[in-house]
């Protein structure tokens, strides 16, 4: 029988203990165990039903400590295949993704798996599975999602010029007011409800199609809506009309809701009922009207989309009334959330100095 291996002695019994308790890795510490009680004197047969292994486990385990000490008795993590694609390979497939294909050259107007799997296959000649693509695109960080709507003629210099000379439009608008006066920064928008209602995504087994009710019908409603993020409240009205009526009754809900002594600003978009002469206009209000097609701007549309996300799609509604109990119903959950209106609701651009 070969003669036991020596344990190197810059570590005690007592010391393996410790680094046992301490450590993260279940297997290390099982074997530090072992070879703890085989420096207390232990039988090394003994020893082996401790860390749960036979002798000659135990021996190559010694051997491993003796090099590398307590490190060397953690699991050596295999390295798997090479990537097959380099990394500049790799960032040349992101900026393709991201750039999206070209219709005319490409035949298609969104890259799907199976395109990809194509292109990398011609322009790399590597040979992915379809399933192998979608990982890859995670693995470089993208992620599968719906576009959001762009106008055609939406010019995105005037909404960055819009965002960096945001304090000087605000500080223009207020100049009639006092200098100490409290400011708010509100947003409005409106959206429309009814029984023509949306589907929105759901969990699902995989390969299958889950239905929802999807109404024929057209009977709708409005809902106006106003955030103020920094506070965390919101001012709205279900309403059977869009128009200047409407918008003036609005316009009086958010003149009650601001904080007493403050003077509110309310950016909007540019409908018709927004802009008309016909509005009378509060006074601890002030409007500021958004430059034109420029949706992403007002964090209202993103209050839309969690109302319907959470509570008002994937139903039918059987009349107009029906309708708005479910509006006014969706807004009264919103604003028992005052943290979720910030989240949703703040904008570095429009927020800064603002309290």
């Amino acid at each position: 029988m070969a003669a036991a291996v020596k344990l190197r002695t810059d570590y005690s019994a007592v010391d393996l203990r410790r680094l046992a308790a301490g450590t993260r890795h279940a297997n290390q510490s099982r074997r530090l165990l072992s070879l703890a009680a085989v420096l207390d004197g232990m039988d090394r047969e003994q020893a082996t039903r401790i860390g749960g292994m036979d002798r000659q486990t135990l021996r190559d385990w010694v051997h491993r400590f003796n090099e590398g000490g307590p490190d060397g008795l953690k699991d050596i993590r295999p390295k798997g295949h090479p990537p097959r694609l380099s990394t500049g390979q790799l960032a040349a497939l992101a900026t393709i993704v991201e750039t999206g294909p070209d219709r005319a050259v490409d035949g298609v107007v969104r890259w799907r798996r199976i395109d990809l799997q194509k292109l990398v296959r011609e322009r790399f000649g590597v040979d992915y599975h379809e399933r192998t693509i979608g990982k890859l695109l995670k693995q470089i960080g993208f992620s599968h999602i719906s576009a959001r709507p762009l106008h055609p003629a939406q010019d995105a210099r005037v909404i960055e010029a819009f965002k960096k000379n945001f304090a000087v439009t605000l500080k223009a608008h207020l100049a009639h007011m006092p200098r100490r006066r409290p400011i708010e920064l509100w947003f409005q928008d409106e959206a429309r409800i009814g029984q023509k209602n949306s589907l929105v995504r759901q969990w699902a087994r995989r390969g299958t199609r889950p239905r929802q009710p999807a109404d024929q019908r057209y009977e709708s409603a409005y809902l106006f809506g106003a955030i103020c993020p920094a506070r965390g409240v919101g001012a709205a009205l279900a309403l059977p009309f869009a128009d200047t009526h409407a918008m003036q009754a609005h316009l009086d809900e958010i003149a009650r809701t601001v904080a007493k002594g403050v003077h509110a600003v309310l950016l909007l978009d540019r409908a018709g009922w927004h802009t008309t002469a016909k509005l009378v206009v509060p006074k601890n209000i002030s409007l500021i009207f958004l430059p034109s097609r420029s949706a992403e701007l007002n964090p209202v549309e993103n209050i839309w989309q969690y109302l319907r996300a959470n509570w008002l799609s994937n139903r039918v509604f059987d009349s107009y009334d029906d309708i708005i109990d479910a509006a006014c119903n969706a807004w009264n959950r919103l604003v028992d959330q005052p943290r979720t209106i910030t989240s949703i609701g703040m904008r570095e651009w429009a927020h800064i100095g603002q309290t």
